[in-house]
């Protein structure tokens, strides 16, 4: 596995949770949530790229469980195609159809109101889909996904 931190954003058409690991690609914690509908959101991604200094971006895609992709899927695949463009490193397109359900789950079993926390959601389910890319890249020795 390569030394470097990496990123991941959970895209919503409302908010974006963003989580980052350590340089060794172990540990994965809540970075920020944005606003999606910021004007300067991709003015505030790139000031993140310059502070984090990615690696690898990851960006889940909430395909439908059969697969197929829907208006939430086309949706996190422009917004990782706009990511592409700013990002100093290879975007990469990850499985996240459960990642939300599971942040939602964690943070119900550590005793937090999922429902006035919804960007602590974003940023827990960006947690999960960095988790999810980096335990892939650990078990297999590449970095698993589509890339941009």
């Amino acid at each position: 596995m390569l030394t470097g931190r990496r990123i991941a954003f959970d895209f919503g058409q409302v908010r974006i949770g963003v989580a980052a690991s350590d340089r060794s690609g172990i540990l994965a914690s809540p970075l920020l949530t944005l606003n999606a509908t910021d004007p300067d959101l991709a003015l505030r991604i790139s000031e993140i790229f310059a502070e984090v200094e990615p690696i690898y971006v990851f960006v889940g895609d909430p395909k439908h469980m059969s697969g197929d992709r829907g208006l939430k899927s086309e949706g996190a695949l422009d917004f990782g195609r706009m990511l592409s463009t700013l990002a100093p490193c290879p975007v990469i397109m990850v499985d996240e159809r459960l990642s939300t359900v599971g942040a939602m789950q964690n943070m119900r079993t550590s005793g937090h109101n999922t429902k006035s926390a919804r960007s602590t959601i974003d940023e827990m389910a960006a947690v999960v889909i960095l988790e999810s890319a980096m335990d892939q890249e650990r078990n297999t020795g590449k970095v698993q996904g589509t890339t941009l």
